[in-house]
This record gives structure tokens, C-alpha cells and sequence, in this order.
């Protein structure tokens, strides 16, 4: 077996590094971490901590994602697709069940790198990976109703339909000046890019609505707008690292959503390497990333953090602005850290409309809704997927969806695979015109032998289609002397195709009938003779194509 090499970029790319790399790195650091700023803000608050951890989050997973990570550009921290796991494990375990699970995911990621699963993630189905984001964005929506208008709500319902009946009903409530600060900010977000690709509308859009904010307060007597200091206590201070008491049956009930913290963290890093690679021309080792995750979120919660990943936002920020190399996203972290020791008691006065209206235009982004409409397109068993996990997601939770969406999307799979593959009779004659193993001169057809049957399996000889002989010999009447199997078009049997193999060969035996394997390829060859096969038939009774097999058949019928 191959061994892992575990090669972070940050280390091969200092070799060739100089001074011209150097500056664009720098200027696409600053300027990610500028972009960075509000985006881990808002996620902290969404996800039920103070909004000091999202950019700590920021802080210690960019910097360890970009020395440690498998990708030159990639930029991690907090993103939007943690929000609502990060939520429920805070209700139900508090903060302490978070760090916990934050610790057990960033060992999975570690062991996913090490058993080489960079490369099996990826191959998720792509139905599964729409449908859970398209649920967490209309989640995250969702969770934001009562920020972006200021309805007066003593507690919000963890439930989805709960939560808009109670939207609803409390409606009436909507605070106008709350409801003008959030609906700008998204106009101004939306708006941003037709004037600059540098600066991020969400920066411009709170640094507008805080000072508006100010103005209305100090100028108009306007104090019913809520601002992020009105509901936490700002701390600007680094906390020590510290590690929660941890007890068995917690760390067994926190399997769960720590395995699709993992999981998810997985398909996002490395879907943004994917799409950061097709942009620099680059190639990614997918398990060293995995790795380099896996020790961020190991270090990120034991200063207070959440759960990270890599970010496509801010990744293709970071290449738009000329980062080539992990140093860019390494100077992103070291700006946010600037950012929190100097800056952020500034952070009290930014509404949390405006956040909301951040949020919103975040989960507008993660909607993919012209992903779904395209795969409406498509079969139904993909269009059932996409539905499943979507409704799973937004009614559930994200752990039920990704768990149902993996079953049926393998069940389906397993379904079209069994479809591929068929078993067949072939009645009096072989026409060579058909063929590819059959050597016969002139063209001429070849007769099967009195007293022979002959059944093809054409695909995959599986547990999915084991049973499919008992169909097909119902077409034969008369019990033969000898079956001829042909298995020139099956590229692999698995365990359950050669139990009910061998189940038929010791039948066919016990009735006094002789099976003869026809056109059985290298590999599948090798399985079956380490399964026994050359001493439940006779090696002899393995034949290279129909000829011979067929010969075969005729010498064992004239010798009875």
C-alpha cells in the first residue's frame, strides 16, 4: 500500500517564493480579511455565540488551514453551511458540547485524510450536496426574519414551521426604521459590485447603516434599531486555550453531529479547492487538506471557536486579488487579528438588522437555485434525492438529511446498477455478427450442442442481480447435461454474486448437471479461483471464450 504523504503547499511553495509573490500576496490578504470581517461576525451571531468566536474562528483556522492545508489559495474560517448544526449542538449541549464536537470532528477530518477519503468525498452526489445547501440556506434565511425586520418576540421556536407560524403572528410588531436599516443593507450588497470588485458590499453596508444607526440615536431620538452591543458583551482580549471536562456519554452523543461536522467540512474545503484549482491551473492534495482541517478545527475550539472549513466566497476573493500562495492567507489572518485586538469594541454599534441583511444575501448565495432547477431536469430518482434531503435539512436537521440523502442516493445507485445487468438464454445458434469473443471462420453461426444450455450475464454480476438465473432458466424445459455461463461482459462479482455462483454450480452438480464459465476476464477469474471455484467445477471447465466452452460442453455430453 501506497504511503500518505502528508505535504502542506505552504512549504513547497516557500522554495521558489520572491518578492513580486510577496505583494500580491499581501494585498489579496488584506484585502480577504477585510472581506472576512463582517461575514465571521455574522456567522458567530447565527450560530448562537458572541461575535468575538466567529472571528477567532477566522483568525486560528485561516492561519492553520493556510500552513497545514493541501491547496495554495484556499482560505478557511467560519461559514454559513455550520450555522444551523452549530445552533442545535448549542441548545442541546450548550457551549461545551460544541467544543467537544468541534475536537471529535477535527479527528474524523484527520482520519479521513489518513485513510486516503480525500478523493471518495468528492464523489458524494452531487443531488445530496444542492439539496442540503439549498435547506441550509432557506435555514439560514429562515433564522434571520426576526433581525432584518425587529419583531418583538420573547423566544424564537427551534422548529421551522413553528418558527414562521410565530413570524407570522408577530408580525405586526415590525419595527420600520429596524426594517429600512435591513432591507438597505441588502440593496447595498446587491448593489456593491456594479461599483467595486474590491471592497465587499457587506463591509460597505455596515460600516453605512452603523454610522445611519449612530446618527438616528445621537440626532433623531431613534433608539429602537438593535445594535450587536445591545445584545453582547464585546471582549476584544485573546482567551487562554482551555479544553472542556469531557465524559463518555456525551462524547458518544455527540457522534452524530460531530460526523456531519466532518463530513460537511470535508465536501466544502474541498469543493472550494476543486473550483480554486480549475481557476489557477493547480491541483490540490485532496487528503494532506483533509489533514489541515482536520488540525484546525482540533485547535480552533480550544480558544472558543466554532467549527471551520474552507470558504469558496472568500477562497475566490482571495484569487481575484492576486493570492497565489497559503502566505496570502496567512497575512488575511494575521489583518483580522489586528482587526480584533484594535478595532473591535467598534463592533457594538453595528445593527444587527444590517448582519441580518448580510446573512440574507449569504443564503441567497447558498440557495443554488438554478442548480435545483436544472436537476428537476433529470431523472426522478435524482430530482427524489434533491427533494429528500432538501425537506430533511429545513424540517429536520442537517445530520438526518445528509444520513437519509447517503442511503437512497446508494439505494438507487445499487437499483440502476442491478438494471445494468442481465441475465439471458441463448436459444439454438450463436450469431457471430454479435460477437467479440467468438472465432469462427467464414461467418458461419454456431450451433449450441442437444443437451446444452447457454446463459450470458451481461454488466456486473452483483448482489443486485444474483437472483436473475431463477428467471431465466424457466424458459428451459428439459433438464440439460450441461450449462454453459458466459461472463465476457462482467467487469466484476462480488460476494453475494458468487454465492449464488457457487449455489447454482453445486444445484447443477447435485442434479447431475455440468457448468462450464465462458470468456471470464483476468480479474474476475482470479476472484472466482480464489473462491474455489477451479475445484468446485474443474479448472478445466474455465474456458477463454464460446469455442472452446462450447466444445467443452459437447465433449462432456458425448462422454455421459
Amino acid at each position: 500500500m501506497k504511503a500518505l504523504t502528508f505535504k502542506p503547499k505552504f512549504f513547497s511553495c516557500l522554495k521558489n517564493y520572491n518578492k513580486k509573490t510577496l505583494t500580491s500576496d499581501i494585498m489579496a490578504g488584506i484585502i480577504v480579511g477585510i472581506v472576512a470581517l463582517p461575514l465571521a461576525i455574522a456567522f458567530g451571531i447565527a450560530s448562537g455565540v458572541s461575535p468575538e468566536k466567529g472571528i477567532i474562528t477566522a483568525i486560528v483556522a485561516g492561519f492553520i488551514i493556510s500552513v497545514f492545508g493541501g491547496s495554495k489559495v484556499q482560505i478557511g474560517g467560519p461559514t454559513g453551511a455550520f450555522i444551523i448544526i452549530i445552533y442545535g449542538i448549542i441548545q442541546k449541549f450548550g457551549m461545551s458540547g460544541l467544543t467537544i464536537a468541534t475536537l471529535m470532528a477535527g479527528v474524523f477530518l484527520i482520519l479521513f485524510g489518513l485513510l486516503r477519503l480525500g478523493t471518495i468525498i468528492k464523489y458524494i452526489p452531487y443531488p445530496i450536496v444542492v439539496g442540503f445547501t439549498s435547506g441550509i440556506a432557506v435555514t439560514i434565511f429562515t433564522t434571520q426574519i426576526k433581525d432584518l425586520f425587529g419583531l418583538t418576540m420573547d423566544t424564537v421556536p427551534s422548529d421551522f414551521i413553528e418558527k414562521w407560524i410565530a413570524y407570522f403572528q408577530h408580525f405586526s410588531t415590525a419595527d420600520l426604521w429596524t426594517t429600512i436599516v435591513g432591507l438597505a443593507s441588502i440593496v447595498i450588497i446587491a448593489i456593491t459590485p456594479r461599483f467595486s470588485q474590491k471592497i465587499p458590499g457587506s463591509l460597505i453596508a455596515i460600516i453605512v447603516m452603523t454610522v445611519a444607526a449612530l446618527l438616528l440615536k445621537n440626532y433623531c431620538g431613534i433608539t429602537s434599531i438593535e445594535t450587536i452591543g445591545d445584545r453582547f458583551r464585546i471582549n476584544s482580549e485573546l482567551p487562554e486555550a482551555t479544553l472542556p471536562a469531557m465524559s463518555w456519554d456525551v462524547i458518544k452523543s455527540l457522534v452524530p453531529p460531530a460526523l456531519t461536522i466532518a463530513i460537511l467540512g470535508a465536501i466544502e474545503s474541498l469543493l472550494s479547492a476543486t473550483v480554486a484549482d480549475g481557476v489557477i491551473g493547480d491541483h490540490h492534495d485532496s487528503n494532506t487538506e483533509l489533514i489541515g482541517q482536520g488540525i484546525a478545527n482540533l485547535c480552533t475550539p480550544l480558544f472558543g471557536g466554532i467549527p471551520a472549513t474552507g470558504a469558496i466566497a472568500r477562497t475566490m476573493t482571495n484569487i481575484n486579488n492576486g493570492g497565489r500562495t497559503p502566505v496570502a492567507g496567512i497575512i488575511h489572518a494575521v489583518v483580522l487579528l489586528l482587526i480584533f485586538l484594535f478595532l473591535m469594541p467598534l463592533a457594538q454599534y453595528i445593527p444587527m438588522a444590517c448582519l441580518a441583511g448580510v446573512l440574507v444575501v449569504v443564503s441567497y448565495g447558498m440557495s443554488g437555485w438554478r442548480s435545483c432547477l436544472m436537476l428537476m431536469k433529470n431523472p426522478k430518482s435524482d430530482v427524489s434525492v434533491l427533494l429528500i434531503t432538501f425537506f430533511l435539512t429545513i424540517i429536520f436537521d442537517l445530520t438526518v438529511a445528509i444520513e437519509v440523502g447517503l442511503i437512497i442516493a446508494c439505494l438507487l445507485f445499487m437499483k440502476r446498477m442491478a438494471e445494468t445487468t442481465d441475465v439471458k438464454a441463448i436459444l439454438d445458434e450463436i450469431d457471430p455478427n454479435d460477437e467479440t469473443d467468438l472465432k469462427l471462420e467464414n461467418n458461419e453461426h454456431l450451433l449450441i450442442p442437444k443437451g446444452v444450455e447457454v446463459y450470458e450475464i451481461n454488466g456486473p454480476y452483483f448482489f443486485g442481480a444474483g437472483n436473475k438465473f431463477e428467471e431465466v432458466m424457466a424458459a428451459f424445459g428439459d433438464r440439460p447435461k450441461v450449462r454453459v455461463i458466459r461472463m465476457r461482459k462482467v467487469p466484476f462479482v462480488d460476494s453475494t454474486g458468487i454465492y449464488n455462483l457457487t449455489n447454482l454450480c453445486t444445484i447443477s452438480k447435485n442434479e447431475g448437471i455440468q457448468v462450464v464459465l465462458s470468456g471470464v476476464n483476468p480479474k474476475v477469474h482470479a476472484v472466482l479461483e480464489h473462491a474455489g471455484f477451479n475445484a468446485l467445477i474443474g479448472s478445466e471447465n474455465i474456458c477463454p471464450h464460446i469455442n472452446v466452452a462450447l466444445a467443452k460442453a459437447k465433449e462432456i455430453v458425448d462422454n455421459m
